[in-house]
Parts: C-alpha cells; structure tokens; sequence
C-alpha cells in the first residue's frame, strides 16, 4: 500500500496559491475518495475500487492541465493502491498494469516500491524490474545525486562577482541594535557565535510551510509581523531573516536554495539554507535555521554545503548537530541528510547580492542570481537568461555555472 499523503498534500497546499481551481474543495474531494480507496484496498473489494476511481476521474479530467499536474499525487496513489489490490489478490498482470499508471501519472516513491510488502508477488516478473528500474531515474535521489555528471573546474564562463553589505549600512545597524545581536551572537570564536545566532533565530521564529512569507521581505518586518500574528516562516523566510542578522554583525553570508533535479517537473519542493563564512577556518558553514542544523565531520570539524554534498556522493562520514530539530520534532540524519537533503542537492543557487531588504518585490528592481548546474542538468544553455516583468517592471536575471569555485569563491 502507498504511503500517506500528508507529504504530498503539503506541497499541494504551497503550490495551491497559483491555482485557477478552488483547492479546499478539489482536495476535500481528493480526500474523501482517498479514504474510500483504502477501505475498498483493505476488503480487496475490486469492483468498488474501480468504481470510486471512475467518480475520481471525472472530477479530475474537469481540472486544468496545470492543475492536474498539482493534483496528481492523488492520481497516482489511486492506481498504485489499486495495483497492490490486483497484486494481493493474485492478478499479477493487472497489478504491473496500474504500477505502470501509477509510475505515468508522477508515482516516484522509488525506496517504498522496494519496501512494500504488497508487491512481493511481482518482485521476479520482468515488467516489474523495468518499471522499478525506470523510477529509480527520477526518485531514488541518492542514485540520482550520486549519478550525476559532476562538474567542469575548467570552466571560465563571465558571472558577476558575489558581494556582501557591509554591516554599516544604516538597516542593518538598525537590525542589530533593534534585537541586541551582539549579545545573541556572545564573546566566544566566530564559530561560536555564527551558531549562537542560528539557535536564536530558530526558537524564535517557527518555520512554517504552508503560508507565503510577508511581501516586505526583510528581518525587521518579517519578525515583526511573526509576532503580531503568531505565525512563521517558510524556509526562504528563516534563511533570509538570519542572512540579514548574520550581515549586520560583519559574516558574510549567503542564502543558497538547494534544488532537486526533478525530470518530471512535478515537484515544487526545495530547501533554503545560508552559507556562512568562518574566518578562523577560511571556509563556509552550512547553517540550517529551518532544521536548527549543521553538519560536521569525523573529527569535529563543521562543513561546507560543498563538503556535505561530496560526503554524500563518496561515502563518507557525516554527523548532524544532536540539537537538530524541526519545530522541536527531532530531525535525523537519516531523513535529513540521506532523504530530503539528497534529494535537494542536485544544484545550488545563490543572490548576486548578499544584502538588506533583497527579495522585496520593488518596482523597476532588478534582481540577479547565480546557479550552479551539473552537467548533465537539462537546462544549460543560455548562459544568462533574462526576465522582464512589464507589469512590475522588474527584471530577474539568472547566471548559470558548471563551475564549483566559482559558486563557491572565497569572499
């Protein structure tokens, strides 16, 4: 049996706000017929199954194309729910049948396809491992992390330089004294207080990623607005609030958003964390402030965003803060490390610009970004792409690299 769709719904609620449709009601739909496909997989009642999916399609085949791709978590649960029906109940060439559909309408659960128990039965049929095989491409992301075609060092593509305000510049001394940062981030190592700072910022402001951040998007106003509503933060929110806190006590800090590959194009899901850099030990931090997370080594050392991707793909070692947690849910390695953040650190992008107030939509702003590619990402070219929003009159411009040490350059 599938697993549940918590996951999926909570990334059907973020993608949500771009729909045409209205969701509370497609989803109460969604989730009631949900509920009635598993009672009709627990009692192998196969012709109700297939008529509750019939009542299912029509009201999805009403939905938009875009909005079918939103929706399709719950397409593709339904057929793999009734594959392990056919499965359990002996007609193996009707299971691998809607395995197949299940896989063609966005199934990617590549790990649980291996686990369940309820396809025991096609484990050796042929059109089973082709089907594994073809998921494993897309939803096994340590395959696909591992898999990928690296990097070119070589590479000498013009990408602007990456810059960092200074912590005199009048908003961010404001930000300082307004939250006594000096006292937060305390007397101790740079080291000390970059992770003084990331506990401060993620006790105070719980992540929360159901709801789009403020439109003013800087710390003063976003923690203002957090504590006049009770409310969070996505993780674009916490990283972008301790990005400012961090600049405004003189680190140079990026947020850096980590991207899956996502071949299919079907999920909105990434992670935003900040790169940190400690001038005692000439390198950058990966600090998490969703997770409450950093990561180290065997022998104690904090890494690099870099340092944790390699470890990954090689083998290696790795250790998370023992504090970790998501709104004080314990966060394992295994999940966050070997799962989520697999999954998310296929490619990196960053802001040109480490500054105050830098993803507030303004009129006539022009906003720039570097993003680091594998080379086997399907988007290489064009070297720059440009964005013009004549509504808003803004302009996005986006820098692509295959070029690590440029991504990841000293500042």
């Amino acid at each position: 049996m599938k697993q549940t769709l918590l996951t999926f719904i909570l990334l059907l609620t973020l993608s949500f706000a771009y729909s045409q449709f209205d969701p509370d009601k497609f989803r109460e739909f969604a989730n009631r017929q949900d509920s009635l496909f598993v009672k009709a997989y627990e009692s192998r009642d196969i012709a109700k199954y297939h008529t509750l999916l019939d009542e299912f399609k029509i009201e999805y085949n009403k939905l938009s194309a875009d909005d079918q791709k939103r929706s399709a978590g719950f397409l593709n649960g339904a057929y793999y729910n009734l594959c392990c029906t056919y499965a359990l109940t002996g007609n193996k060439d009707l299971a691998l049948k809607y395995l197949k559909l299940a896989t063609e309408a966005g199934y990617i659960d590549y790990n649980h396809m291996l686990e369940d128990s309820d396809l025991n039965s096609l484990r050796k049929e042929k059109a089973y491992a082709e089907i594994v095989e073809s998921v494993r491409k897309i939803g096994d992301y340590m395959y696909i992390l591992k898999n990928d075609r690296g990097y070119n060092k070589e590479e000498k593509r013009e990408i602007p330089p990456f810059t960092y305000q200074s912590s005199e510049q009048p908003e961010l001394v404001a930000l300082r004294k307004a939250f006594n940062l000096d006292s937060v981030a305390g007397k101790g190592t740079d080291v000390f207080q970059i992770l003084n700072m990331l506990h401060w910022m993620h006790y105070m402001v719980p992540h929360d990623g159901n709801h789009d951040n403020p439109v003013v998007k800087n710390a003063m106003n976003m923690i203002s607005i957090c504590k006049r509503d009770h409310r969070g933060l996505n993780c674009r929110g916490l990283a972008t609030v301790l990005n400012e806190c961090y600049l405004s006590m003189g680190f140079k800090s990026r947020i850096v958003t980590c991207y899956p590959k996502d071949s299919l194009k079907i999920d909105p899901d990434c992670h935003v964390i900040n790169m940190v850099w400690a001038e005692s030990m000439q390198k950058w931090l990966w600090i998490d402030p969703t997770n409450d997370a950093y990561v180290i080594n065997e022998k104690g050392e904090i890494l690099s965003i870099e340092e944790v991707r390699a470890r990954i793909i090689s083998d290696q070692p790795l250790i998370l803060n023992p504090e970790a947690n998501w709104n004080r849910y314990s966060t394992t390695k295994e999940f966050y490390l070997y799962q989520y953040m697999a999954k998310n650190l296929y490619m990196m992008e960053s802001p040109v610009s480490s500054e105050y107030d830098m993803e507030t939509r303004k009129e006539g702003k022009t906003y720039i970004y570097t993003r680091l590619v594998p080379l086997d990402y399907s988007k290489q070219l064009p070297i720059v792409e440009e964005e013009k929003n004549q509504e808003t009159k803004t302009t996005w411009i986006e820098y692509r690299t295959n070029n690590p040490a440029v991504f990841w350059q000293k500042p």
